[in-house]
């Protein structure tokens, strides 16, 4: 696990215009709360997060954030952005216990083509973008992986089906869909001369 730290001020003023100057300076308004702390306002560097988000493991990356001359192993527990711009205006850390596992949302990423599903001009429909996994901060994964090469109309894979990095585990329902192939209405029906029968036309009406 790569060491990643974050500087952050503590002591800031609070409220929607002090938010709003700090943004103007290129800072983060944010909290800090969890395991042995008690909630507190902190400001961080916006290129700071950026830069500490920006690695392979993305949302889920294990910072220690350096807050009143201690040092905490955080997580970023949610990230609130502007709807238009989509800069970062808040941010929550939660201070973990790196022996210690958590539940936390990892990103999952279908790998390989459907060809079967594709030939029937289906769709292979991810049911969820992300899986909650349950495992010690270290062993976070960046993303899970699932290969859909063999799948064909009809085919869900469930969260039994998957194969978790070591050391994760999902709090979900075993029989909870990830994703499913399902056909299209042009896979369903077929076209209307397709359907007739013989010796008649598509409308209906006999063709002698």
């Amino acid at each position: 696990m790569a060491e990643i730290s974050v500087a952050a001020e503590v002591g800031r003023p609070t409220g929607s215009g002090a938010a709003r100057r700090l943004r103007a300076a290129d800072k983060v308004p944010g909290v800090v709360y969890g395991q042995g702390v008690d909630p507190m306002s902190v400001v961080v560097e916006r290129r700071a997060l950026r830069h500490a988000l920006s690695g392979a493991a993305g949302l889920n990356a294990v910072i220690t954030l350096n807050v009143g001359g201690r040092s905490h192993p955080t997580v970023v527990k949610e990230l609130q952005r502007d709807p238009i711009r989509r800069a970062v205006t808040h941010v929550d850390f939660l201070v973990v216990n790196l022996d210690e596992e958590i539940e936390i949302e990892v990103p999952i990423v279908l790998v390989g083509e459907a060809k079967a599903v594709e030939d029937e001009n289906g769709l292979v429909d991810p049911a969820l973008n992300s899986l909650t996994v349950r495992c010690t901060p270290r062993l976070i994964p960046n993303e899970i992986s699932i290969d859909i090469t063999a799948m064909t109309i009809g085919d869900v894979i469930r969260v039994a089906d998957l194969v978790l990095p070591e050391g994760a585990t999902c709090p979900l329902d075993p029989d909870t869909a990830v994703v499913t192939a399902v056909g299209t209405r042009a896979t369903i029906e077929p076209s209307a001369t397709e359907a007739a029968p013989e010796g008649e036309a598509a409308g209906g009406e006999s063709s002698e």
